[in-house]
């Protein structure tokens, strides 16, 4: 039995000698949920809780054990590949960061079949996207698929899910997504249906007959949460290349190969139950990741941490972090889960709490900030109001302004205390309108 267990390790050892596990980084998410900021800077590079998007995946990726990542780069491609040559990515021992860049991709379908052709693929990999933030391990998620695959080739994909919270009144989890319906074969854990609420208006889901005739047994869920980490066979590069009408990887592939029953392919779930995995979709899902790391469930990815090129801030008292050179009245009152960023200054009898503050901003007197996201380089001068907003890099706000829950301030811009234009979301972070 002993002899039996050796060979056993000896032989997974030499398997992951010969194939180390691979990961594709999708670094554009094809989408428009971020404009318009994303028309001038791609999503993976905008901060999150002062630390570029990007890095919480990569970082994540190496502690997890993957040992080369290829990151496919389509909208602002130079900024990304430019922002990574600069980083320390490329200095890390057994750890290989590769752009792949296309100009002409215009879906994740696109993305795979182009990296499919450049032969990069040796084995099973890890498909993420670039704004995806986790702290899981993926040695279980990874060993049951390969286990899965030597006693069926047809099992060509493991999806990562976990619990998630949803909300009663709105019926939409915390992230702002849709409700999820999922059916699972208890025992086998494979994926049997995969519905979005949102795609269906009349909010009913039907069952097909002959799913319940062919399986003896069916866990029904609208109580999971999809993390978009995707263990995959080399396979799952051919199949987007042998369909062309597979564009987005949820709606088209999976849901394509759950209703394929010529080829047979299978897919299957595995679900974290302690760990974290969560990607930023949309405002809503910002905003509450964004709370996640600061309240330290993204472990050890967190404000006080070196993990990548961030810069590490102090713990203080209830959750408040502050980096080295910031400068503080003594009359400005921090209050709880609130990040500091380096050298920024805050004035006379100025209030911020549930906030991230960015580098280099200067912030005046009598200002108050409750639950928004300033970012670098910006200014607000004296009595200004900010509640629950987004202000990005360079902004001035002007002495006197108010910004109301949900408003979103691009690059740059100049507010003033008088009607302006600015691009406003509704108070759930959803569709966008103008304020004149």
């Amino acid at each position: 039995m002993g002899a039996q267990k050796k060979g056993k390790v000896a032989e997974d050892a030499m398997e992951l000698a010969r194939n180390p596990l691979q990961a594709i980084l999708l670094a554009d998410s094809f989408t428009t949920k971020f404009r318009p900021i994303t028309l001038e800077r791609p999503k993976v590079l905008l901060p999150l809780v002062n630390v570029p998007m990007i890095d919480y995946t990569l970082a994540w990726l190496e502690s997890a054990g993957v040992e080369e990542v290829f990151i496919f780069c389509c909208a602002h491609s130079r900024q990304v590949m430019d922002y990574l040559e600069s980083s320390e990515w490329h200095k890390q021992p057994n750890f290989t960061v590769t752009t792949i860049e296309s100009h002409n991709s215009i879906s994740a379908g696109d993305a795979l079949r182009l990296i499919y052709e450049r032969n990069v693929i040796h084995g099973d990999f890890v498909l993420v996207s670039g704004d995806t933030v986790s702290n899981m391990s993926l040695t279980q998620a990874v060993k049951e698929h390969k286990e899965r695959r030597k006693k069926d080739n047809n099992a060509v994909m493991t999806m990562v899910i976990k619990k998630s919270k949803p909300s009663p009144v709105i019926h939409q989890s915390r992230l702002g997504t849709d409700e999820l319906f999922m059916a699972i074969d208890p025992d086998t854990k494979q994926l049997l249906c995969y519905e979005e609420r949102g795609e269906h208006p009349r909010g009913a889901i039907s069952i097909d007959n002959a799913l319940l005739a062919d399986n003896p047994s069916i866990s029904l869920h609208n109580d999971k949460q999809d993390c978009y980490i995707d263990i995959c066979s080399q396979e799952v590069l051919s199949l987007f290349t042998d369909n062309f009408d597979y564009q987005h990887l949820r709606r088209h592939f999976v849901k394509g190969l759950l209703v394929d029953d010529i080829m047979g392919y299978k897919i299957f779930t595995h679900e974290i139950l302690s760990s974290y995995a969560a990607r930023i979709d949309n405002y809503r899902s910002y905003d509450t990741i964004s709370k996640d790391i600061i309240q330290r469930w993204t472990y050890p990815f967190v404000p006080d941490v070196k993990f990548s090129a961030n810069c590490t801030t102090k713990l203080e008292r209830e959750g408040m972090y502050k980096a080295p050179e910031t400068q503080q009245s003594r009359s400005a009152n921090i209050g709880p889960f609130t990040v500091i960023g380096k050298g920024t200054r805050i004035g006379d009898d100025s209030r911020i709490t549930h906030s991230v503050i960015g580098e280099g901003c200067t912030i005046g007197s009598n200002v108050s900030i409750v639950g928004s996201y300033i970012w670098n380089n910006v200014t607000i001068e004296d009595g200004c109001e900010l509640r629950h907003a987004i202000v990005c890099d360079g902004v001035i706000i002007k002495e006197g302004a108010t910004l109301e829950p949900g408003v979103v301030l691009s690059l740059k811009v100049i507010s003033t205390n008088s009607p302006c234009y600015f691009i406003i979301f509704s108070l759930m972070w959803g569709s966008t309108f103008q304020s004149m």
